[in-house]
């Protein structure tokens, strides 16, 4: 799986993991310390086992001899200091292997890396980050596929459509809760478009809870700041611009929310193009959340854009009544 991490994310992440790591280090030579006391020719024993090997084959190195007949009479010392030590450690009944410091993931030694690639362990603290860092813009603790009720919207058929609100905001939750869950390389990408308050950054945020978890680096933001972003690295107003463009265009899957509440100027149209046509390049996945139809997007940005959003992307329409203006007449 290659994932496109976030470096400001994966730098957190490995914070946390070193901090962990040192914790866990400290426990282990706390506990070392303890049974020491209880048996203070314990620490003998290890401080010779750990020694005397390299101090054998050194010598027999330096004077050019076989270390093998060196290694025999070690191999005999050994076995006579680790029978002491499981004796002693029986009479305290403890476990053989108490002093044996043993890493928290045996596939990498605690190292984070394993075959060139960021280990599970590490995606696993990564992914913790990332939520945090979603948690900031989107309600993921709370909105997931689980938590979205289709009791909003109306059973009541649209002549336009010929369906029900309900029956197609089931399909639209079935088909983005189908994409979340089997997102990979080759997911594709979604246009999530109609009125406000009908739920697109609600399953957004169930969509972008679900990837995360499945260990790629997701980004989540705004229309009107992923330009500032864009247009603070022309113009070298901020150091950090340049990383936050390259988040953006190669996370493994970008939402943008609000697509249409910017000001939309010839720069706004450069950007959002280079963005569109980046990650189509890459496949990369992205999703689209906008109050503008396709025709609008036509207008607002270029008629090029827009027909790369209709040949590239799927579009899911959510249509219906405005929920939180529903949820507060009931309350």
């Amino acid at each position: 799986m290659s994932v496109g991490y976030d470096g400001k994310i994966m730098r957190r992440a490995l914070q946390r993991f070193d901090e962990d790591k040192r914790r866990r280090e400290e426990d282990f030579h706390r506990r070392e310390e303890t049974i020491y006391a209880r048996a203070p020719r314990l620490r003998d024993i290890e401080r010779e086992l750990r020694s005397t090997m390299s101090q054998i084959i050194t010598s027999a190195l330096r004077r050019g001899s076989d270390p093998l007949p060196a290694l025999e009479v070690l191999r005999d010392r050994n076995l006579s200091l680790q029978e002491e030590k499981a004796a002693l450690l029986a009479r305290l009944n403890l476990p053989a292997d108490c002093l044996e410091q043993k890493p928290s993931c045996p596939l990498c030694g605690d190292t984070g890396y394993r075959r060139g690639e960021v280990c599970r362990c590490l995606r696993a603290y990564y992914a913790q980050e990332q939520k945090k860092e979603l948690s900031r813009m989107l309600d993921v603790g709370t909105q997931s596929f689980e938590t979205f009720s289709l009791e909003w919207y109306s059973e009541e058929p649209l002549p336009a459509l010929g369906f029900s609100p309900r029956e197609n905001m089931a399909w639209v939750k079935k088909t983005c809760r189908k994409y979340a869950v089997e997102f990979g390389p080759d997911s594709g990408n979604l246009l999530l478009t109609g009125a406000p308050g009908l739920g697109k950054t609600f399953l957004s945020a169930a969509i972008a809870r679900e990837v995360s978890d499945g260990g790629f680096s997701v980004v989540y933001d705004t229309a009107v700041h992923v330009f500032d972003r864009f247009e603070a690295r022309k113009f070298a107003r901020e150091d950090e611009a340049d990383e936050d463009v390259s988040r953006i265009l190669n996370c493994d899957l970008l939402i943008l929310d609000d697509l249409g509440t910017e000001m939309t100027t010839a720069f706004v149209q450069s950007a959002f193009y280079q963005i569109i046509n980046t990650r189509l390049m890459e496949k990369r996945a992205t999703i689209l959340n906008t109050n503008l139809s396709v025709e609008e997007i036509a207008k607002r940005y270029s008629p090029q854009v827009a027909s790369r959003i209709e040949g590239e992307y799927k579009v899911l329409l959510f249509c219906g009544q405005d929920i939180r203006k529903l949820r507060r007449e009931r309350q």
